[in-house]
């Protein structure tokens, strides 16, 4: 068992070559083999006695184990069932894991029944316990995994994850840069965005053909209290950022036909906002704001 626990990227090529395997690429497998990285993650992610970690992606289980060594408990989910076993034998002795062979999507606007279920026993099993997300997180699935947390009610303190750079980059981008959209409003109204490093492809086996990011991300509830509905919010900014290029003024009056165009108008001018704005060029407080007022106008209509 101890080359599975030491992630190197020899100890990984025999262990798939004994069982006479390939990693996954449709699954995003791509396995952390630095282990210092490994090392920093679990420090960076400030684990204790209080927290439940949510780990999308077990994979062989090395990660696994370095954060149930810190965590109250650890559930993870892996789809694949082939290195969910590998994952099984490497944490069999350790009580304080939930290791699930699932999918950790149900949709791609909901995290999987099983997956909630596990975490919430695992909350409920101590006082004051919360919950952090810390994972290398599969390509494919990063961004509804992320944005779907941030959506749900569970008491969240933390997502230290490993993700595609492009995605990083989308995160934490500003108005009228070519990555600034629905997910980096989402995400900047209710979070605090921090890449910690870039990592090169060599840091993975196998190698992704692209450059990844360590992120941290923790709520902040002085903008979360500037949300009035959540789920209002996050139609509109999705519907708004689906025609990004066209004029705001016509895409918000297309997506509540119930007001005009001059309705619009009233609505956009105690912002400053002139006819042609576009959502990109707006920044996020603006958009909140501008979404409470449009569901207030559409509410009084």
């Amino acid at each position: 068992m101890n080359e599975l626990k030491r992630q190197t990227r020899s100890a990984l090529m025999q262990l798939f070559a004994r069982g006479g395997l390939h990693p996954r690429s449709d699954l995003g497998q791509n396995f952390l083999i630095d282990l210092n990285l490994i090392d920093y993650i679990v420090e960076q992610a400030e684990l204790d006695e209080r927290d439940v970690v949510l780990e999308v992606g077990a994979g062989t289980g090395g990660l696994t184990t370095a954060l149930a060594g810190r965590a109250a408990a650890v559930v993870s989910a892996e789809i694949d069932p082939r290195v969910h076993a590998f994952a099984s034998r490497v944490v069999a002795s350790l009580e304080n894991v939930t290791l699930l062979n699932c999918d950790a999507l149900k949709t791609k606007n909901r995290l999987a029944p099983e997956v909630l279920d596990a975490v919430e026993a695992r909350l409920a099993a101590g006082p004051g316990r919360r919950l952090k997300l810390v994972a290398n997180l599969p390509y494919c699935i990063a961004t509804p995994v992320i944005s779907n947390l941030v959506a749900s009610d569970l008491p969240w303190a933390l997502m230290l994850v490993t993700i595609q750079w492009e995605l990083a980059e989308r995160i934490r981008a500003n108005p009228l840069s070519e990555h600034y959209g629905a997910l980096s409003v989402w995400l900047q109204s209710q979070c605090q965005v921090k890449v910690l490093r870039k990592l090169r492809p060599m840091v993975f086996w196998p190698r992704p053909q692209v450059d990844s990011a360590i992120v941290r991300i923790v709520p902040d509830l002085a903008r979360c209290q500037e949300i009035g509905d959540r789920t209002f919010f996050h139609d509109f900014v999705r519907r708004a950022f689906q025609q990004r290029r066209k004029f705001l003024r016509g895409v918000v009056a297309g997506m509540y036909r119930q007001l005009t165009k001059a309705d619009v108008d009233e609505l956009l001018r105690p912002f400053g906002l002139k006819d042609g704005v576009r959502a990109e060029e707006l920044d996020v407080c603006t958009i909140v704001r501008l979404a409470g007022a449009v569901q207030q106008a559409t509410a009084n209509v």
